[in-house]
């Protein structure tokens, strides 16, 4: 139970203090600790990013900065890929599954290490696209900005479905490069979708017999609230930029060690 409440902890302040994407270790962490494979580690680490992410979301829900029309198109769009990741996940060979969970936490620590710290992105990749009305924050609804938020939800379920990972780490990147959001506007919108989408797959999981609610499970994600929580508050004291850097050194860390496994395991 110790184990689960440390664990708990560690990855809901990572969370906190990131905004999104510390999630991306819940998996490494049960698999090292519990000795499980990416298959059996993936269901706990939704339960336990879902409770984490909720609570960031009714903080952005109360500050004014969550989008929930473009969220709750995200999660309805992602939500049916969630089991479909969850069906590739079972068919893949473990090895296979960790390797590319290493591989994409490699490139998610070299984008947090040579990104300029920034609000808004340079330039749009879509030039008319995710366009924000000046005064209300709100996006000006069009066709294309519905297919490209509906296609970052849809690759959010998939991913998370196959890793057991939120979906925080490509979605931040992805809605920064194409939508006039604020930093902060991004990282709360993405909560909100990583809370909805980690729910639905968690309970896909539970429905398939994959995960069981045990006091560890119940521990683990009780204590990713509390983490995520005091990571919250340690936010608005440490510099951005280091917290950013400190994460993506221990991403190279355990993403370099599961790589190995996955070679020599």
């Amino acid at each position: 139970m110790s184990t689960a409440l440390l664990l708990g902890l560690m990855i809901g302040a990572i969370l906190g203090l990131t905004g999104a994407g510390g999630g991306i270790l819940a998996v490494p962490a049960l698999m090292a600790s519990m000795g499980w494979s990416l298959p059996q580690a993936a269901p706990i680490a939704l339960i336990a990013v879902a409770s984490g992410a909720s609570v960031g979301t009714l903080e952005g829900l109360r500050q004014g900065l969550v989008r929930y029309r473009a969220a709750l198109l995200m999660a309805v769009c992602g939500a049916p890929f969630t089991p479909v990741g969850q069906h590739w996940a079972s068919l893949l060979p473990a090895r296979l599954l960790t390797g590319l969970f290493a591989a994409i936490m490699l490139l998610v620590a070299l984008r947090m290490m040579l990104r300029r710290q920034q609000d808004h992105a340079d330039d749009l990749w879509l030039p008319g696209v995710g366009c924000i009305r000046q005064g209300t924050g709100r996006f000006v609804w069009t066709g294309p900005t519905a297919f490209m938020l509906g296609s970052v939800g849809a690759l959010t379920g998939f991913l998370s479905g196959l890793l057991g990972v939120g979906g925080g780490f490509i979605m931040v990147p992805l809605l920064q490069r194409l939508t006039e959001l604020s930093l902060r506007g991004v990282i709360a919108t993405s909560l909100m979708v990583v809370a909805l989408i980690s729910s639905s797959g968690a309970l896909v999981a539970w429905w398939h017999g994959r995960v069981e609610w045990t006091p560890f499970v119940a521990a683990f994600a009780g204590s990713v609230v509390i983490g995520m929580v005091l990571g919250r508050v340690l936010s608005r004291y440490l510099p951005v930029r280091s917290v950013q850097l400190s994460f993506a050194g221990v991403l190279l860390l355990v993403a370099s060690r599961m790589l190995y496994l996955s070679l020599h395991g």
